[in-house]
């Protein structure tokens, strides 16, 4: 390192300054540590202020542009936008964007966390060394490092590099609207997006290696799901794959596992997401990222040996970097109370919030939180479920949504004069992810059907459908004792 290269310490250095990067330094340095950040980006804010505001920015304004929110009020013909670029659609994004950065940056230097814009690399266990362009690179010591690189789209290596092929990256610097569009993959990212260039007027087909779109979701809002965007004109292959794909002057032509082809003009790969831990010179600390390039941590987010499973003293990581649930509200809680952790804080907070919601911006939204009615019945849990649909809801015929619903699963007992309690709250339509915060603190509160009984809901407002799926579950809970 030479005396030209001094090394400065930190009680902290943090790499990566998106969603766990910065709310793992603003932690720190709340508690009077020093906090140095490695961020190897122009701008700070990671790929949630670069991508993730994009994508959910361009949703708006389709559904603005598509005038899907007023539904039976008006229409709009979007067919004249077809000469549109994308760009043009995304001007509120930009200031949006650029809003999130400013923001980032200003928590930083509100808690006085040193940046370093250079790519940041292990010389050892407490040395990050940063290397930038056109200068000398720098040397942070800490004995505390909190790795937090966030992750990038993985593309399948039976496809050709084509400027037709997009990735949920660079989808957003698409030139135009094409006519039509085939996503691969059926994750959330690809849902997302299938919907959001469906309302935009582009024929969208998707291809998913699953019979069951999001798996993971209660099975009443996965078919809900599924059969909305089939009305939108999704056309939807299932239990597919990509075999190959045939680069054509005006055209791909994509050849799917049955033998069927698709022709189409632009191709949106959605295909899982690969850890950016590459540049990271990990094996200088010891530490063996796992499969696409994941690191593997403990109960407390310190990176472990996946072999030797023993933890690397003083290095945390949290975020997209270990892998799923990779959403930004879960990446800062992991952030946080790895910094708890590290610096033992745990008086100011003791354990990860106990109760995680999942938000999908897909067209209409969906949410949930707690047990899917597929998991009480896998763990031999006698429930009961109650639901109310937007459209028997004041503000659901207001907003016109004529589909979406709320779901609640509460665990049965056969005493009338007693509660039952909440397992799981599932939503889709407008505002599914802000609708389900009231089920997440009742899940925390460990509450049971009279919180929601017991509660005065502003009239008219989506909240009171809390209420009417509550009085479903309790009379079928009433009918169900009567029959016994």
């Amino acid at each position: 390192m030479g005396e030209s290269s001094p090394i400065k310490k930190y009680d902290l250095i943090v790499l990566g300054s998106g969603p766990a990067g910065e709310k793992g330094a603003a932690q720190a340095a709340y508690f009077g540590k020093r906090v140095a950040m490695v961020e190897k980006d122009y701008y700070l804010g990671g790929a949630a202020a670069g991508t993730a505001i994009p994508n959910k920015t361009l949703r708006e304004t389709s559904l603005a542009l598509s005038a899907i929110r007023s539904r039976h009020l008006y229409g709009v013909d979007l067919s004249l936008k077809r000469r549109t670029t994308v760009q043009d659609f995304l001007h509120h994004e930009r200031i949006v964007k650029d809003a999130e950065r400013k923001r980032v940056k200003n928590n930083m230097m509100l808690h006085k966390v040193d940046i370093y814009k250079g790519i940041g690399s292990f010389v050892d266990k407490q040395t990050i060394k940063v290397e930038i362009r056109g200068k000398k690179p720098e040397f942070l010591r800490s004995d505390t490092i909190l790795i937090a690189t966030g992750s990038k789209p993985r593309r399948p290596d039976n496809l050709p590099k084509d400027l037709r092929i997009y990735d949920s990256d660079s989808i957003l610097q698409i030139k135009r609207l094409p006519k039509n569009m085939v996503v691969v993959g059926g994750g959330v990212i690809g849902l997302e997006y299938a919907c959001t260039f469906s309302v935009l007027g582009v024929d969208v087909s998707l291809v998913h290696n699953r019979d069951i779109l999001l798996p993971f979701l209660d099975r009443d809002i996965s078919f809900a799901l599924e059969n909305n965007i089939s009305k939108m004109g999704i056309n939807l292959y299932k239990s597919e794959s990509v075999e190959s794909c045939n680069v054509k002057t005006n055209r791909l032509e994509l050849k799917l596992g049955s033998g069927a082809i698709i022709s189409c003009e632009a191709i949106m790969l959605a295909t899982g997401r690969t850890s950016n831990t590459e540049e990271l010179n990990l094996e200088a600390a010891e530490i063996t990222p796992g499969k696409y390039g994941r690191l593997v941590v403990n109960e407390n987010y310190q990176v472990i040996h996946p072999k030797t499973k023993k933890p690397v003293s003083g290095i945390y990581a949290s975020g997209d970097v270990i892998g799923p649930p990779a959403l930004a509200s879960t990446s800062m809680e992991q952030a946080r109370f790895a910094m708890i952790k590290a610096f033992n804080l745990e008086p100011y907070k003791e354990h990860v919030a106990p109760i995680l919601p999942l938000g999908i911006y897909t067209i209409p939204e969906c949410s949930m939180v707690g047990k899917t009615e597929e998991e009480c019945q896998e763990e031999n849990i006698d429930y009961v479920v109650g639901k109310a649909s937007y459209n028997q809801n004041a503000r659901g015929m207001i907003i016109g949504d004529n589909d979406g619903f709320l779901k609640l699963i509460f665990e049965f007992n056969n005493d009338l004069s007693q509660p039952m309690k909440l397992l799981g709250v599932h939503v889709i339509g407008e505002i599914a992810s802000e609708l389900i915060h009231f089920g997440v603190s009742a899940l925390i509160m460990n509450a049971g059907s009279d919180l929601f009984i017991n509660t005065c809901f502003n009239y008219p407002t989506l909240g009171e459908l809390y209420k009417y799926a509550t009085y479903e579950a309790m009379g079928k809970r009433a009918k169900r004792i009567k029959l016994e």
